[in-house]
């Protein structure tokens, strides 16, 4: 019998999966470093390839860089090799607040020439406003939870 920690982990990677199957994609993303506990399980369940958007020097070959502001100023970095024009890529999370990360997520895979197909973020701090500025921007959100971040 799973315990109360691997019962809520299996239950929002069985819904992240359900979310998932609503769009188009080539390859799965994730935001560092929470974001790939469930992304890895999606990729590997659906059979799609696992991209990781890490944070600044931790990937060892050529990058694309994107700078955003995260308790200062904060980059990420996917491998120049990773994506190209003809990849859609969802993109996971644990956490979306303001939106600043996934923002930035989104502008490192359209520099690298693929598209965005969705977001999809297991906790929505709603009363933060990242998940309305994403859809604002026209991007494709699900979140799972929804709480307040104050």
């Amino acid at each position: 019998k799973l315990n109360v920690k691997e019962d809520a982990v299996e239950k929002n990677k069985s819904q992240i999966d359900k979310s998932s199957k609503k769009y188009n994609f080539t390859k799965i993303a994730a935001i560092e470093s929470r974001g790939f506990v469930f992304a890895s399980a999606v990729s590997y369940i659906l059979k799609k390839p696992f991209i990781m958007l890490r944070k600044k020097n931790k990937l060892p070959a050529d990058v694309h860089s994107i700078d955003f502001e995260f308790d200062g100023t904060a980059t990420i970095e996917v491998h120049k090799d990773s994506l190209n024009e003809n990849d859609s890529v969802l993109i996971i999370d644990d956490l979306i607040a303001t939106g600043g990360t996934a923002e930035a997520a989104a502008k490192l895979v359209e520099t690298s020439k693929a598209k965005v197909a969705a977001f999809v973020f297991v906790i929505n701090l709603f009363d933060l406003g990242g998940s309305d500025n994403l859809i604002k921007d026209n991007y494709k959100v699900e979140n799972l939870i929804e709480f307040p971040g104050h």
